[in-house]
């Protein structure tokens, strides 16, 4: 009796067939594929955006110690222009610092770099027109002609200024990705005219 009861609920159990287990198997495969394709693509996305992100911080952070350096230095002097030109002189610009400030001598500020990426150096030398050594500021830079001076005009009382374009483009193919800024920077210890 014990026997029979036992044999009946055995034949009773149910199970899924193989077809409702592809099935399942096949939906599971679409959701799964679908969520790891959303999870890389966020992640794509934070790698770039990180990327923009910190090239965008150096080329500030460049720019306010470039500030410092010709805010205090008393006369300028443009290195040669760089290939591929750019909307600015030169690719150096070699800053006479007196003896008040923070270093004094000479400080070279330049570019360096091919195609479509440079970077921008502090201490740097300059050697017919590349740039060799220094400390990277900046990098992703799409240009290397940054830097441009203007002599104040006779009888004016004006300073003389440096202006100084950092356009910044992680992938230069994306031109709406594209950070730039420009400043004119005054020497102050400069002489006036």
């Amino acid at each position: 009796m014990r026997w029979q009861r036992l044999r009946r609920r055995l034949r009773g159990e149910g199970g899924y067939s193989l077809i409702e287990m592809l099935v399942v198997l096949v939906i599971m495969g679409v959701v799964m594929t679908s969520l790891t394709t959303v999870f890389v693509t966020a992640s794509n996305s934070e790698l770039d955006m990180n990327n923009r992100f910190r090239a965008q911080q150096n080329a500030r952070l460049a720019l306010n110690v470039f500030r410092r350096d010709v805010h205090c230095g008393s006369s300028v002097t443009l290195g040669p222009a760089g290939s591929p030109s750019g909307p600015l002189a030169a690719i150096s610009v070699t800053v006479v610092l007196p003896s008040g400030c923070r270093s004094s001598g000479t400080v070279t500020w330049c570019t360096e770099g091919s195609g479509s990426r440079f970077g921008l150096f502090r201490g740097g030398t300059i050697s017919g027109s590349s740039c060799t050594g220094g400390t990277r500021y900046a990098d992703y830079l799409v240009q290397p002609n940054v830097f441009d001076y203007t002599a104040p005009s006779a009888g004016s009382g004006l300073l003389p200024k440096v202006r100084i374009d950092l356009p910044v483009n992680v992938k230069p193919s994306k031109t709406v990705e594209a950070y730039e800024l420009q400043d004119n920077v005054v020497l102050r210890n400069g002489v006036r005219a």
